[in-house]
This record gives C-alpha cells, sequence and structure tokens, in this order.
C-alpha cells in the first residue's frame, strides 16, 4: 500500500508498505540483474550504502542460475542474503535488447538465449511463474519495450497486445498466490505504460492499465533511443493520469539531473545501471557534478573523491589511489567506485527525501538541476 506523505508541486514524498519492509519514497533501487551488484559489492555493504531496494531480472535468473534452483533455495531474498524488498523486472526488455532470432505473438515470444543459443519461450503466465519462483517483492508485468523511433501502426498493436498481457499477468499472479505452495503469497504487481513516443497513445494505454489492479505503475520503454527532452515531455503527459494512491516508477532511468527532474514531475521510484557502469569505467557523481578519476590531473591528487563523502571509498582513499586501481584494472578499484556511485544516489534519494519533508524541495531542485550534470573542475 502506498502512503502519500506530502506533496511539493508534482513532486511527492512517500512510504510504500510491503510485507517485505516500507520503502521510504522517492527511492532509487540498486540494480543487481544477476542477484549481484556489478563490481564486487555485497549485499551486506549494500546495508551500509544506504540501498532500500535491490532490483534483479526475471530473464537473466531464468536463464541462469535458474529460477526453480532459487526457489529451492528459498527465493531470491534468502539466496542472496538480503532481507530488504526486491524488485524484479519481467524480463520483456531484456527479451527485445538481448535475445537472438525472436519471435512475438498473442502467446508470448519465442526467443534464442544469449547465453548459449537455446530456445525459450516467455509470455505473460510463465513470467509470473518464474517471479513467483523468485518470491520477489515486486513483480513486473510482462511487456513489450519498443524501440525508438517506431511507426505509430505498430506502437498502437505492441501497446493494446502489452495491455491484454497485464491482464493475464493480474490472472496469473492471481493464481499463483493463491497457492498454498507459493513462497510469497502477498507479491506485488506493476503494470507499465507503453506507447513510444506518441502522447496520446501513452495516455490511452495510461488510461487502460489504470483499470487493472495493480499495486504500482511504471512508464516504460523510455531512454531507449529517444531524446532527453521526449522522455520529460512524456513523463509530463502521462503523470496526470496516472493513479495518485499507487507508486510510480520510471523505467531505466537515469542520471542524477534525469532522477531530480522526474522526481520534479511527480515520479517515485527509479532504477539504472548507469552508477555501477560507469564506476567501473572510472566515472564518478559527485555534488559538484561529474568527474572522470582517470584524467592525469589526478594522479597526484591526495583528496578524497568528494570531501565529506562517506562511503567507503572516500572514509579511506586518495583520488591518486582509486584513479591507479582503476587504471590497473584491479579488482578493489571497481568496489571502491562502485560503493561511492551507489552512496551519491542513495544519498541524493536522502536528500530529496528531506528536501521534501522540509518544505524546501523547489529551492533544492533548482540548486541542483544543472549542477550534477556539469564537469567537476577541480
Amino acid at each position: 500500500m502506498y502512503e502519500l506523505l506530502k506533496q511539493d508541486g508534482r513532486a511527492r514524498r512517500g512510504v510504500f508498505h510491503t510485507v517485505h519492509g516500507d520503502i521510504q519514497t522517492p527511492v532509487f533501487m540498486n540494480v543487481g540483474t544477476c542477484a549481484a551488484i556489478k563490481g564486487g559489492v555485497n549485499t551486506m555493504e549494500l546495508k551500509t550504502l544506504g540501498c532500500q531496494v535491490e532490483l534483479s531480472n526475471t530473464y537473466h535468473l531464468h536463464l541462469r542460475p535458474g529460477d526453480k534452483l532459487i526457489r529451492d533455495m528459498g527465493g531470491i531474498r534468502k539466496f542472496m542474503n538480503w532481507e530488504g524488498p526486491v524488485l524484479t523486472d519481467s524480463g520483456g526488455f531484456q527479451v527485445f535488447s538481448l535475445a537472438k532470432l525472436r519471435k512475438i505473438t498473442e502467446e508470448g515470444v519465442r526467443f534464442a538465449s544469449h547465453i548459449d543459443g537455446s530456445r525459450v519461450f516467455m509470455g505473460p503466465e510463465e513470467s509470473m511463474q518464474i517471479q513467483s519462483n523468485l518470491a520477489s517483492t515486486i513483480a513486473m508485468a510482462f511487456d513489450e519495450c519498443i524501440e525508438n523511433p517506431a511507426t505509430r501502426k505498430y506502437v498502437k498493436q505492441s501497446m493494446e497486445r502489452t495491455y491484454r498481457w497485464l491482464i493475464r499477468c493480474r490472472e496469473e499472479m492471481d493464481r499463483l498466490n493463491a497457492d498454498p505452495e507459493t513462497l510469497n503469497p502477498h507479491q506485488m504487481l506493476f503494470g507499465i505504460n507503453q506507447g513510444g513516443t506518441y502522447d496520446d497513445l501513452r495516455v490511452e494505454h495510461m488510461e487502460m492499465i489504470r483499470n487493472v489492479n495493480c499495486d504500482g505503475f511504471a512508464i516504460g520503454g523510455l531512454s531507449v533511443g529517444e531524446s532527453t527532452e521526449d522522455m520529460y515531455r512524456i513523463i509530463d503527459v502521462v503523470e496526470p493520469h496516472m493513479p495518485t494512491d499507487k507508486p510510480r516508477y520510471l523505467m531505466g532511468v537515469g542520471t542524477p539531473c534525469n532522477i531530480l527532474e522526474a522526481v520534479h514531475y511527480g515520479i517515485d521510484f527509479f532504477d539504472c545501471v548507469m552508477p555501477t557502469r560507469n564506476a567501473r569505467h572510472g566515472n564518478f557523481f559527485t555534488w559538484k557534478g561529474k568527474m572522470n578519476i582517470t584524467n592525469e590531473k589526478y594522479a597526484r591528487d591526495a583528496r578524497p573523491i568528494e570531501e565529506g563523502c562517506q562511503c567507503p571509498a572516500c572514509r579511506n582513499y586518495s583520488r591518486s589511489y582509486i584513479r591507479h586501481l582503476i587504471r590497473a584494472k584491479e579488482v578493489v578499484g571497481s568496489q571502491l567506485a562502485v560503493a561511492h556511485n551507489l552512496y551519491f544516489y542513495n544519498d541524493l534519494m536522502q536528500k530529496i527525501r528531506d528536501a521534501l519533508d522540509g518544505g524546501y524541495f523547489e529551492k533544492f531542485y533548482q540548486k541542483y538541476r544543472t549542477i550534477l550534470g556539469e564537469r567537476v573542475e577541480d
């Protein structure tokens, strides 16, 4: 259940109550695609980095190690030793971005595994069954993620099919949650809004799916080729049609500036691989902007990545040392870098929540909306 605590303009401060604990929103979900954060940060460390929700992926875990194995191990939270909530993506995006030789029908999608080429079928029922085996807190509906740009005719056909798939997801999850053998009978379902970059189709689809009994709603199919301006426009258009008593999730987005802007538009949940992916290449996020630690000017810099930062990297090591580790491709360099960026993202969300609680979000937003995207000069 979502509880709206406060609103500042369209920005929302809330709490989402789940069987695995409360989620304070707005929130950034830390992406552990294969039940692990890329870069070597384990679940015990995630707690110290301020993580509230861990996100894993249905497609990847179904292929390896197998969702039935994870079920036999007690579900994903027990498998990875994580006490908090877990959201599992439905696998739809990966089916369309990674799978080879895919064929879409009304039943679902047949595709070749990107790992070994084996033939796999996934539809709404299969996605729900896999996610039930994983026993995540929140399961995402199975949808088609359309590349941008796409023709209006195809987008309309696809979004209508995604709606029909959502109905099937809801029915299958209800069946699974009622099964006495299920690991998490309180598993929640989020529906996904599609419609490409067509404003009217986005609104039409949101009006369709909001009538399905979902625990939250996501805006999908963004950050896949469209401009930042298009992304913001679509959020602006869709948000007024999203239920106010359910959390809103912007999938796969994005930079600190993207997140701050989307919170301003009324979004509650976020996820993105950017903080971990960028970190592994020496690109850091700070309150003064973006930093590339591999630059020569940091070779003899004894300062931490960011003064005052309480992440493990900044509390214990210099820019010079971390630069050396990244350039030498030492694993510990990746661990420290990822820890910093995840700490920054989670701290950003905490400061956003504090600003909403304190009634100064608009001032906070105006101050950081451009700074966070600039290059650090010192």
